[in-house]
């Protein structure tokens, strides 16, 4: 299924924090402190498909909203209602209301009709019933009280009548009253929703309520003995199910939950792009037990890349009004049930970061290196735990010495290294998953799936960098593994550089690279690690050539393009290399070895409509064709295909509109299957 965005309303000045749908009618509230409506409708269109737009929703001069009553108790804003509909005519309306002060309070809305007069007996005096202002002057006498005990978590016992009129001309009262106050979450509640009524079950109220202390509560009503009630009992409100983590405050808890599949399960998820699920056994007394979830990047993606054998792969990117970046590693799950494909989920979360990460490359299928937005580059090695999880999952067969290995690692809480973990560390903080047969829970990947710092890597003057378009500009490895290369932001040749790294000793391998003038937007070697070619902000291209193992030596530069070029590709044989850039075009250079003095020259130019920020090469075809991908500022991806021995003529066989990707394409990567 694919969604497609048919049309945007500026409805808000500042951010939109709840909205509900009710028929056609669209209510948004912002943080603006204003609530709106707009009416959702279609318009015919001449090629028989239907448009959707918003328009404020029209109201009558002789209608208006105003105040009817305010229900007062919580003593922070309202982050959240729900009501639950009544189940039966002599059942209330309920209203929940959850607040960043951490409680809960229902509401019951009946009809309301005055009390008759009580009919007086001879001789006997007459009792008044009392009156809401004399409720209110009482409770105002009790304020004392409740602020020295109970943190000022007043009960008001106000009765508010509500005149709704009909169409008709006539009106109903309702009467609006305090029912129970729900304490259990130690945050701000985040999110309300009643539980829909299960199919052949007794009907009973059971509300879900999410907190930024990350966890879940699901309350009902449960019968006690009660003198003073008429049937000899009364209800109250208890938490029955409690989901999630303690002490997850530090996690950004979740931001909201509701219901699925009718009932059968409770949903939560936050800020880190995650859910949580947990689902019931529908017996009698209820099961509950933690399911499998969706999860990934709540932010931008800035750098992907596969393993040797593409078994898995890994992603870095950011979490979205958090200060927190990720990398995360995804594998394909293979499914039991006989014709299911396999499917692809998250694995691992290796690194959480306080910079913002820029992209990360595998130096095997157990390391990995990282850039973020600083000076260091950081290499990670898989933990125990990784091992364990992949082949448990039938994702990958690693051949590696598990013993060796630590059990995982921990982040100082005043530190941005990860420190390994082993079975004999004093913290007591070694965590490992239980059933590495099944895909790890969110709550796994968030606190026990890191992987190691083992090594950091400095050298450039200036941090790391993307482009305006997210494009990571600062990092290569070769395709041995030997070699790692890295770039900086700059302004000037001096830090327009590329520093090459012996992976081995992690030492510099020759002299840094010159020769640009401004920053460095993409660094590329060659198949066989002969190569390393660099393009530039400057409008150029340069090459360097390892020819006695003492480093990388500078043959070839041109600065034929026009604008900035943004990516450089080599083919897979290594016979060309592309540039691409901001010109809309794309240009492949060959090794033109006719004359007495060989040059790169080149033999074909592929122009597009749109500026052109990602290329990437496959290998040829058993037809002997090699196809480029080009992705263009738009989001769009075309697809060409030429001869392996004829680099002059290309064909544009596909073209992927914006709707595979409605953002520029930062990166381009085929899979390589071995």
């Amino acid at each position: 299924m694919h969604w497609q965005q048919t049309g945007t309303v500026q409805a808000h000045s500042k951010a939109i924090s709840t909205l509900c749908v009710m028929g056609n009618c669209l209510v948004t509230g912002g943080s603006d402190a204003s609530v709106k409506t707009s009416s959702v409708k279609s318009k015919p269109f001449r090629y028989k498909a239907d448009i959707l737009y918003l328009s404020p929703w029209k109201i009558s001069l002789n209608q208006k909203f105003v105040r009817a009553a305010v229900l007062s108790g919580h003593e922070d804003w309202v982050r959240s209602l729900a009501f639950r509909q009544s189940s039966s005519p002599s059942s209330p309306l309920v209203l929940a209301s959850g607040s960043q002060d951490g409680t809960i309070r229902l509401w019951n809305v009946e009809v309301f009709s005055k009390p008759s007069k009580p009919t007086q007996l001879q001789g006997a005096a007459t009792i008044e019933p009392l009156s809401d202002d004399f409720l209110d002057a009482f409770e105002a006498s009790l304020g004392d009280l409740a602020d020295a005990e109970e943190g000022g978590r007043q009960i008001s016992l106000k009765r508010h009548i509500l005149t709704v009129k009909s169409e008709q001309g006539g009106s109903q009262q309702y009467s609006i009253t305090f029912d129970a106050l729900l304490v259990g979450h130690e945050a701000g509640v985040t999110a309300l929703s009643w539980r829909p009524d299960l199919p052949g079950a007794s009907s009973s109220l059971t509300l879900l309520s999410t907190s930024t202390d990350s966890s879940l509560i699901l309350w009902s009503p449960s019968s006690v003995a009660s003198s003073s009630s008429p049937d000899g009992s009364t209800s109250i409100w208890i938490n029955r199910q409690r989901f999630g983590d303690i002490g997850g405050q530090r996690l950004g808890g979740f931001v909201g939950g509701l219901w699925a599949r009718g009932g059968q399960e409770a949903m939560a998820w936050g800020w880190a792009g995650g859910w949580r699920r947990w689902r019931s056994d529908g017996q009698g007394i209820e099961h509950w037990e933690e399911a499998a979830a969706i999860s990934g990047h709540n932010g931008p993606v800035k750098g992907l890349d596969w393993s040797s054998k593409g078994e898995y792969l890994i992603s870095a990117g950011s979490v979205s009004a958090k200060s927190s970046w990720t990398t995360r590693i995804h594998g394909a799950v293979p499914n039991k049930r006989e014709g299911v494909a396999e499917s692809w989920h998250e694995v691992s979360r290796p690194q959480v970061h306080g910079y913002d990460l820029l992209d990360a490359t595998f130096l095997d299928a157990l390391k990995f290196v990282s850039i973020a937005d600083e000076k260091v580059a950081r290499v990670f090695e898989a933990p125990r735990g990784f091992v364990h999880i992949v082949s448990g999952l039938e994702i990958a067969e690693l051949h590696s010495s598990k013993s060796e290995r630590p059990l995982g690692a921990s982040v100082p809480p005043l530190g941005l290294s990860n420190k390994a973990l082993t079975a004999s560390d004093p913290s007591g903080n070694v965590q490992e998953i239980s059933d590495t047969v099944r895909r790890p829970f969110e709550g796994e990947l968030a606190s026990i799936t890191l992987w190691p710092e083992v090594e950091k890597v400095f050298g450039h003057g200036y941090e790391h960098q993307t482009n305006h378009y997210g494009q990571s500009m600062s990092l290569a490895v070769s395709n041995s593994r030997r070699f790692m290369a890295t770039a900086c932001k700059a302004t000037t040749a001096e830090h327009a550089v590329v520093r090459v790294y012996d992976t081995e000793k992690w030492q510099l391998f020759g002299p840094v690279l010159e020769g640009h003038a401004l920053t460095v937007t993409r660094i590329a070697f060659s198949p066989d690690d002969r190569f390393v070619l660099s393009v530039s902000r400057d409008r150029t291209w340069r090459l360097f050539e390892n020819k006695d193992g003492a480093g990388f030596m500078p043959i070839a530069a041109d600065k034929s393009h026009a604008r900035i070029i943004w990516d450089c590709a080599w083919t897979f044989e290594g016979d060309a290399f592309a540039t691409a850039s901001r010109d809309k075009t794309v240009r492949i250079w060959k090794l033109d070895e006719t004359e007495s003095s060989a040059r790169w020259a080149p033999v074909a130019t592929l122009k597009a409509k749109e500026a052109i920020t990602a290329i990437a090469f496959t290998a040829a075809d058993h037809e002997g064709k090699r196809r480029l991908a080009v992705g263009l500022e738009t989001g769009e991806i075309l697809i060409y295909s030429g001869a392996r021995t004829d680099l002059s003529k290309w064909k544009l066989d596909l073209s992927l509109d914006s709707r595979y990707g409605p953002l520029p394409h930062p990166n381009l990567t085929w899979l390589m299957t071995i």
